[in-house]
This record gives C-alpha cells, structure tokens and sequence, in this order.
C-alpha cells in the first residue's frame, strides 16, 4: 500500500536544486548544479572521486552551506540551514560512516534521532514501530538488541529505520554498498525497490558503474563540480557513462600481472610462523596463521570481512604482538619489535580509512608528508624543517606515480576520497618500501582512482618489492595478486596460486560451504 509523499510540484518533482554554488578556498566543489528528484525514483548521483557528489548532497541535507542557488521543495523554495531543518522537510541521509551508539539498543538509536525527547522515552511504542516498517521494507532488526552486536550491513538497516520513524520521504545514500560484502549488496538494492514503489525518493551516490546500471532509474553524471549530464538507466550503457565520468574513455589499465613478476624472487620480506593473538574484545582471535611475502609478488588476504583481517595486518604491522609464533620482518626475528620498529625496516601501510589511521586532517599535505618521515626533513638538530625538500618530494613522488599534482597547502579533509588516498601511496611508495601493506587501498574510490591504486602495486611488486594486498574486492584480488589465501574465523583456509584461482572454490572457502562438484 502506497503511503503520501510530500507531494510534487507541476513539474513532477519533488526537489529541485538551481545554480548551487559551493567554494572551499580555491577549490569550486559544485558549480552551478541543477537537480531534479522525483517521487518513486532510484535517481543515481555518478561521478569520479572528487566530482562534487558528496558536496551536492550534504548542502541538500544542511550539512553545508551554499555560496549561491536555491533549492525548491515541491515548487517552494526553502532555507536549509541544518540537518534539523532538512529532517523537519522530511530529508534524510545515511553516511558512509555510521552515527549509532554501539552501547545502545536499536530502539534507544532510533530515538536519538528525535530532536524533541520526552523526559520518559516510550520505546515499546518506537519498537512497535521498527518492528513494523522492518516487516515492510525487509529491514528486519531486533529492536532490543544492542548495536554492537550488529553485523555491518545491520546498522545500516538501523540508519534506515532511524530515516523512516522520523518521517523521512528523500533518502540519500552516500556510497551505501562501499561498507557491504558483495552478498549483501543484492539485498540492500531489494529494500530500494520496496522504498521506491511506497513512492520514496531515493537518491544513490555512487561510483560503481555496474550497481547503477543495477538499481538506478535516472542517472545524473558530475564531472569536476558540475552535471556532465542526466540519462534514463534504460538508455545509456557503461561506456556512455564513462565518458561523461572522464570526458573521455578509461585508459587501457596497466595493472595486469606482468610475467616477470610471476615467480617470486624467493626473498621472504616478512613471515608470521604458528602466529596467535589473544581474544580481544569482540574482534577476532587469530590461531595457528602461517603466512609469507615473498620479494616480487603480490599475496592477496580474501575472506568476509570481519574475519581476522584487521587482526592480521595489525600483527604484520607491530600494532598488536603475537601471543605465540613468531614474526619475521627482512630474516630478522621481529615478534618484539613494535610498529616504529618495523616501518624503520622498509614496511608502509596504505590503510581503509587514511584520515583516521595515516593522515592528520586539518593538516595540509606538505605537513602530512613531512610527519610521515620526519627524519628525512628535519634540520638544525630537530629545531626546522626543509619544507622545500618536504614539497620537492611530493612532486617527485606524484608524477613518477602518473598522479596530478594537488594543493600542497590544503588541508587533506578538504580532499576527495580519492586525493586522500593517493596521497597516502605517494607518501609511501616516496618512501621506498620493501613491503607495502594495503588494506582494503580502493574501497569507495572511483574507477580510475581504482585503477591507479593498482597501478602502483604493480610497479612495486614488478620492481623487486612485497606487497600484501587486503581486499574484498575479489575480481582486484584475481587481477593483481600472484598468490591467493583466504582466512575465515581467524584462520587461513586455503592458499592458491594464481593460475589455479577457482572463483568458486574460494567462495567456498571464505563462507565456510561445501563445494559442490
């Protein structure tokens, strides 16, 4: 049954945006945007790492301000000032990070997205409610459960069920499937469609070119701040939005494996022997992991996340100690060592989240790069710092990686996701690793930033170095990986070489199911 939407204008639409404007110093991140969003629509916001996706929406959302424009709510125009103000015209947004109270229950979650509490909360009537529209729209949770015990893609039913009890009839997704293992991904686009024949609008930001043309009715390409252009799902193929995505086609990728590279030099650069870790809170214990890296190969971690992954880049790393076994970085025996240790070794580390674990982000990128080797820059017995060796190294750095330059007196979390993350590789791969270790390097990066992580994997691998590749991603893992383990509960399954990788099979492995025959 049909619920009443806000209503539309004469036009159909039930948001309009005009000539929206938005500056960050020198950087214009939307200029001049129109939008349309009608009811009972998947309308797709497209564009590469940077395009101004983002921006658009959390302006929409009262996150940002606008320079200039306006925005129209069936036909009206409208101040919004606040998120507050965006939730009372029944605007809703789910981040890419979550904004729940691991400690609370989702019934006490849902709640806090009140603005006006009562002094006594009546979450039995709030559970009713959660209970019901989870029934509806496939978002089953239990609303007595606390949110840490969650699985990912749970909380981010918890996000939706938030929008929806405070009334929300827009809904923005800002790279929704970026926290999803792929199998859960069919299941998000299912509640999509359930939204969108209730006549919710629903707006998709994204970068992955085969989930729009999945789920999406309308796709709206940016490019460099502004509509490259809108075309109905049903009319436009890959290419075509690859083209406006780059204004012009993708370059032949230069990630494929190169046949130098496909025996190993046989020098293991690190090596964990019977490694376990003790339990520690809820994360996963690792038991009995043997692994290596060897010289000139690219080892790739395959598993559902949430696996032991974290757990085993943070014991290669020297953030976590061994419990038993042994760590050997270089030959050297490194079960003690701790993480200064084993970075002064020639280990880098490309993380998931670089803001949070490699980037300090009202620091600028010359700042950044300089705290990241600050022995290489450091002058006057610690008192200066050569900032003109620091900026020397990062153009160095980016045109020998093929990148474009980026201001170097901005503060990274101005960047997009992908400027971040390309200046975490050029910082680390500035600094000549032996081996690099690269958590989950491309997600929620566009295609062409994709393409360049692996490019650089690539280059290092083929030039003598390690890398051990962390990923969910398992067609990047077959692409660019000489050798294939996969861990599941803490342990590893199955290891393969490459030319005996079997999709299947390691599906298999990783879920835990028989394989059929």
């Amino acid at each position: 049954m049909k619920q009443k939407g806000l209503g539309t204008s004469g036009s159909g639409h039930v948001i309009s945006l005009r000539g929206i404007t938005k500056r960050f110093a020198h950087v214009v991140a939307n200029d001049g945007v129109d939008l349309d969003i009608r009811p009972g629509e998947v309308h797709a916001l497209l564009g590469e790492n940077g395009a101004g996706k983002s921006t658009l929406m959390k302006i929409l959302y009262g996150f940002y301000h606008m320079d200039s424009g306006s925005i129209l709510i069936d036909g009206t125009e409208v101040r919004i000032a606040s998120p507050l103000d965006a939730r009372a015209l029944g605007i809703g947004m789910v981040f890419q990070s979550f904004t729940l109270i691991p400690a609370m229950t989702v019934a006490e979650n849902v709640a806090m997205y009140f603005k006006d509490q009562p002094f006594a909360l009546n979450l039995k009537s709030i559970a009713g409610r959660v209970r019901e529209l989870g029934a509806t729209y496939h978002l089953m949770v239990d609303p007595s459960a606390s949110v840490r015990s969650l699985s990912v893609s749970d909380q981010q039913k918890v996000e939706i069920l938030k929008l929806l009890v405070g009334g929300a009839r827009v809904l923005i997704f800002d790279e929704a499937t970026s926290v999803l293992a792929q199998h859960e991904i069919s299941g998000f686009f299912e509640i999509l469609q359930r939204l969108k024949a209730d006549e919710y609008s629903i707006i998709f930001i994204t970068h992955k070119l085969a989930e729009v043309m999945t789920c999406a009715d309308r796709i709206t390409v940016m490019r460099k701040g502004k509509v490259a252009g809108t075309l109905m799902r049903a009319e436009t193929t890959e290419q075509n939005l690859v083209k406006l995505m780059f204004d012009e086609g993708l370059q032949p990728s230069n990630t494929a494996r190169s046949d130098q590279a496909t025996t190993a030099q046989h020098e293991p650069l690190m090596e964990l022997q019977g490694v376990s870790t003790r339990p520690k809170g809820i994360g996963i214990q690792l038991v009995d992991v043997s692994l290596h890296v060897n010289a000139g190969e690219i080892v790739g971690i395959a598993g559902v996340s949430g696996n032991g992954q974290r757990e085993l880049v943070d014991v290669v790393l020297g953030i976590a100690p061994p419990m038993q076994g042994k760590r050997l970085i270089l030959g050297e025996d490194a079960t003690a060592w701790n993480a200064g240790q084993i970075r002064e070794k020639g280990v880098g580390f490309v993380p998931d989240e670089p803001v949070r674990m490699a980037l300090v982000p009202w620091m600028t990128l010359c700042q950044n790069s300089a705290i990241g080797n600050l022995d290489a820059y450091v002058r006057a017995h610690g008192f200066s710092i050569d900032w003109l060796a620091v900026e020397k190294d990062i153009a160095a750095s980016f045109e020998a990686l093929g990148f474009e330059p980026l201001p170097l007196h901005m503060p990274v979390q101005r960047f997009s996701g992908g400027q971040i993350q390309r200046s975490v590789l050029a910082r680390e791969i500035g600094r000549k690793p032996r081996l690099l270790v690269a958590f989950y390097p491309t997600r929620g990066l566009d295609v062409r930033s994709a393409e360049a992580v692996g490019s650089v994997l690539t280059r290092l691998r083929n030039e003598g170095g390690g890398v051990l590749l962390v990923s969910e991603d398992l067609d990047e893992l077959v692409s660019l990986c000489d050798r294939l383990v996969v861990i599941r509960q803490g342990r590893i399954v199955g290891s393969v070489c490459h030319d005996a990788i079997d999709r299947h099979a390691i599906g298999y492995m990783m879920t835990g199911s028989e394989v059929s025959r």
